[in-house]
């Protein structure tokens, strides 16, 4: 009884936390270019070079949250069945 109590208690602290997250950061570090925005590449000689820009966030390093997304997407929801 208490084990689940306290795993429903971690979960619960878990979500806020994301929640909270996604509230207050909506958008995160791109997953593919760590949030450069644009690929590293090495030189013959080793040293890094700038390479082409990311296509998953378009060279802005930055993506949406998973969170955040589903947010927008039950308020866009919300406010098309309620006009």
């Amino acid at each position: 009884m208490t084990l689940s109590l306290l795993a429903s208690a971690c979960l619960l602290i878990v979500t806020l936390g994301y929640v909270s997250l996604c509230a207050g950061s909506p958008f995160g570090n791109c997953r593919k270019c760590k949030g450069f925005g644009f690929a590293m590449k090495t030189d013959r000689k080793g040293r890094p070079k700038r390479g082409k820009h990311c296509r998953r966030c378009d060279g802005h390093g930055k993506r949406i949250r998973v969170g955040r997304h589903l947010f927008n997407v039950a308020m866009r929801l919300h406010r098309d069945g309620t006009r």
